[in-house]
């Protein structure tokens, strides 16, 4: 990824549906904060500048930050959220130290927008010249999305129609719009002044950005991914609840794929971040997440808890509870130990 790139997390939304005195984006998916997912995923993809748009409760978004490995990201507050094209203009100087660059601006509670998703809707939009490329996905039930309107011939972005303002040949589009774009920055900031709130909830919408531009006439692109969970989020307990199991899945056809053994998954969580050698069984009522690695050949649980273990090849743990502890090669440690920030065992 070029230097001069940058991204415009959103990160500001409330989550009323949550029906939870907690910032949206820092409900967990996998044990793992939903924005903690889009920061790995910018990091990954090769992205080094990046700013976090904080609204509500921004202290405990602040204080997430603070603690964890993106702390060095940059932040600005939105005092009142007005929409996306909103917050955005509240980024405007970030954006304006960015001129010459391009622009990922995503939401922060969009998990499954992966590091190789990014890097190749840049490639597309650099490749292309466009001014604006949209990450979209097709979907089974495209109810409540922007729907991508592309040009019959070219196949080129020709407009994102809300659901509101579709028709019903609009309405039969299956490719939605995941919410995240890459704007060239000298060409997004001049039209972000120009975006009206004339609509029922006087806010500020980012897509008018890109009806803006393709009014000027500039180049405008939509790269679609080949996996429908890319436009996925949550705005409520149960959506939470469905990332949960798509991501779990994930993992699980993953490391099956690469020889870890899972008999049974009753009470199995293994979140992202976690490395498990092949030949390695993983038994019910298992934990293992944050960053832990797990070696090869290994017997994990039943009941045992992992966070941020190392563990060496031929290790057998059995209802252990451990964090942030190491095991060496053929450990067996007696069951129903609780070992925290321990040694070498």
């Amino acid at each position: 990824m070029p230097e001069n790139q940058c991204a415009v997390i959103l990160a500001g939304g409330e989550g009323k549906r949550m029906k939870s005195e907690r910032p949206k984006v820092l409900f967990e998916v996998l044990l793992k904060p939903m924005l903690e997912w889009v920061l790995d995923a910018t990091a990954a993809a090769g992205i080094g500048d990046r700013c976090v748009v904080t609204g509500y409760l921004r202290e405990q978004v602040e204080g997430y930050l603070e603690g964890s490995s993106h702390s060095g990201v940059a932040r600005v507050w939105q005092s009142e959220r007005r929409g996306t094209g909103h917050a955005v203009m509240t980024a405007q100087g970030f954006l304006e130290s960015h001129r010459g660059g391009d622009v990922l601006i995503l939401n922060g509670d969009s998990p499954f927008l992966s590091a190789e998703l990014i890097a190749g809707a840049y490639e597309a939009h650099h490749n292309g010249g466009n001014s604006v490329t949209v990450i979209s996905a097709k979907v089974g039930d495209p109810t409540g999305y922007g729907r991508i309107v592309r040009d019959p011939q070219t196949q080129a972005l020709r407009a994102i129609i809300e659901q509101k303002d579709a028709d019903e040949e609009t309405l039969r589009i299956s490719e939605v719009n995941s919410g995240a774009f890459w704007f060239r920055v000298d060409d997004l900031l001049p039209v972000l002044g120009k975006i009206q709130n004339h609509n029922a909830q006087g806010e500020y919408y980012l897509p008018d950005a890109v009806k803006l531009l393709l009014e000027e006439g500039r180049k405008a692109g939509a790269y679609a991914s080949d996996d429908a969970s890319a436009v996925l989020g949550a705005n409520d307990c149960a959506q939470l609840q469905d990332l949960n199991g798509i991501a779990q899945e994930k993992i699980f056809r993953k490391l099956l794929a690469q020889g870890v053994v899972i008999p049974c998954k009753d009470g199995v969580l293994i979140g992202p971040d976690a490395v498990i050698g092949a030949g390695t069984r993983i038994y019910p009522g298992t934990l293992v997440y944050g960053k832990t690695v797990i070696g090869k050949g290994c017997t994990i649980g039943p009941n045992t808890v992992l966070d941020s273990c190392m563990v060496g090849d031929g290790s057998i743990l059995s209802q252990i509870n451990a964090r942030e502890s190491e095991f060496a090669p053929g450990s067996a440690p007696a069951p129903f130990q609780v070992v925290n920030h321990a040694g070498r065992l």
